[in-house]
């Protein structure tokens, strides 16, 4: 007998939440061209050495790879993986947005402004919140070396939270190469820089004394790590503790003053709407992220609702020039889920009307009934015509359930 279960860490969606994620990407979408972002598309799948190309950090793990077809695949010789698989589902948006890039640069505005939203999968232990399949919705700017990408990213989504009625969020801001530059003061190896963040990216888990245990257990010095949580001591989440890492590391001053602009503007501009602090613990585990990176966090949810970073090397990758980019992605997923929690109606829900016929109803009354009701639907309405029950009462309880204010009965 076939199995009536849904496949694990994946869902079925009922047309409520279907109706809301709808109305939630539209929304979205209308925020984003309003900024001049356009819409693409890529494919699902992509090739196994563009999604294994150490860009993607722990997501290159969790790659659902697709076996070869036809005459490719020899499963009676095959001695390896790369031998029997080489596509893979997407994990993200950002590496097909940077090959597609790559293959159109030359017809495309500079900057490019990307749009992009679908399904990605990551072969991950589903929990609340986070599923093997699930939405992306992503903004990119490519070509734009400078603060401006950022201030447009963050304005952006900004705008798109602040219509979905979230207030009071957190988007926390660094950067990856003052976190470098603080692993370097501290005297860490060079070489371990990665493995160093890969720890403090915990810190949210873990705490401090958490993130020196586990650097003791790596064979860190102590004395490089003591002073690594010496500096994070004196360093607050805010311009001033900024100034404190521009007067304390060698180089940082271009660093530090591109994130004082990024926050000065976005206070000017947005300070009611959202909370921008600086944040020298935040790392994002991604290998792509160069520079400024940001996550956004909100009382509703427990976990990081969206992020993103920028990522300058990883067009290089595909034409051998390096190319400026930055992109923010929207926890799609999260956001539906807390808004499903909240019991959140889109405000632009159209009228619901529901006609229960009765089954004697003759054919004139019918028409009529017809008739009337695609004259309302071009009004804007949504009508459903169904034909009565001999429970009545409990098919108007269902009909309101789902939205239905308007219920009548038709007779001859």
């Amino acid at each position: 007998m076939l199995t009536k279960k849904p496949v694990t860490g994946m869902r079925d969606m009922s047309p409520r939440e279907m109706e809301l994620r709808d109305y939630v990407l539209r929304t979205i979408r209308e925020v984003y061209t309003g900024y001049g972002f356009m819409q693409i598309e890529t494919p699902v799948c992509e090739h196994l050495s563009n999604l294994t190309s150490k860009q993607g950090g722990d997501n290159e793990k969790l790659i659902f790879k697709i076996l070869k077809r036809g005459n490719k695949l020899r499963l009676d010789t095959a001695r390896t993986e790369e031998d029997v698989a080489d596509m893979g589902l997407r994990y993200d948006l950002t590496v097909p947005l940077c090959r597609y890039y790559s293959a159109h640069k030359e017809e495309l505005p500079s900057p490019f402004k990307a749009l992009q939203t679908g399904p990605v999968w990551r072969a991950d232990r589903p929990q609340k919140g986070r599923f093997r399949q699930f939405v992306q919705y992503d903004i990119d700017i490519l070509g734009e070396p400078s603060a401006l990408a950022e201030i447009e990213l963050i304005l952006a989504m900004t705008d798109v939270l602040s219509r979905l009625s979230f207030k009071g969020f957190t988007i926390r801001i660094n950067d990856r190469q003052l976190l470098s530059a603080m692993v370097d003061y501290a005297g860490f190896p060079a070489e371990e820089t990665e493995s160093v963040l890969i720890t403090l990216d915990k810190m949210d888990k873990i705490g401090m004394e958490g993130v020196l245990a586990e650097w003791k257990e790596k064979g860190y010095t102590g004395e490089a790590a003591e002073r690594f949580a010496g500096l994070l001591e004196k360093t607050t989440h805010d311009a001033a503790g900024i100034e404190v890492l521009r007067e304390t590391l060698a180089g940082a001053d271009d660093i530090c003053d591109n994130l004082l602009k990024i926050m000065t503007v976005v206070d000017r501009v947005a300070g009611e709407k959202v909370d921008l602090v600086f944040d020298p613990t935040l790392v994002r585990g991604m290998g792509y992220y160069t520079g400024t990176i940001f996550e956004i966090a909100m009382a509703e949810a427990d976990v990081s609702v969206g992020g993103g970073g920028r990522y300058d090397k990883m067009v290089g990758k595909f034409i051998g020039t390096d190319t400026p980019a930055c992109g923010f992605s929207i926890g799609f997923e999260r956001i539906m889920m807390v808004l499903m929690e909240k019991g959140f109606t889109p405000p632009d829900a159209r009228e619901k009307r529901a006609l229960l016929l009765d089954k004697k109803l003759d054919t004139d009354a019918l028409a009529d009934v017809f008739a009337q009701a695609e004259k309302e639907r071009g009004d804007g309405r949504v009508v459903n015509i169904v034909s009565m029950k001999k429970n009545k009462k409990h098919q108007k309880e269902n009909l309101a359930d789902e939205g239905y204010t308007d219920i009548q009965d038709i007779f001859n």
